[in-house]
């Protein structure tokens, strides 16, 4: 999948993820996209490892994937940002 690509879909996952957990979160929009963006990775790696199918472009597969590892991203996220404060 292209960058365009990955940016897009961990757009929509972050996004997806924000509207799974809501909360106050500091950072914003911006955040949120960022670790769409990193959860869109760390998802596709994970589910590729496990011999689940190659995320190849914008569908809901790789949305859904992308938003699996983004909430999972958010939550570790939180818990990290919770305990610093």
């Amino acid at each position: 999948m292209s960058i365009l690509a990955w940016i897009v879909v961990g757009l929509i996952a972050g996004i997806l993820a924000k509207i799974a957990m809501p909360g106050p979160d500091p950072g914003g929009i911006i955040l949120t996209i960022v670790i769409g963006i990193a959860g869109a990775l760390i998802g596709g790696f994970i589910v590729s490892r496990l011999g689940g199918p190659d995320m190849t472009g914008l569908n809901l597969p790789s949305i859904l994937v992308a938003t699996l590892g983004s909430i999972i991203l958010l939550a570790l996220y939180r818990l990290v940002t919770r305990r610093a404060t």
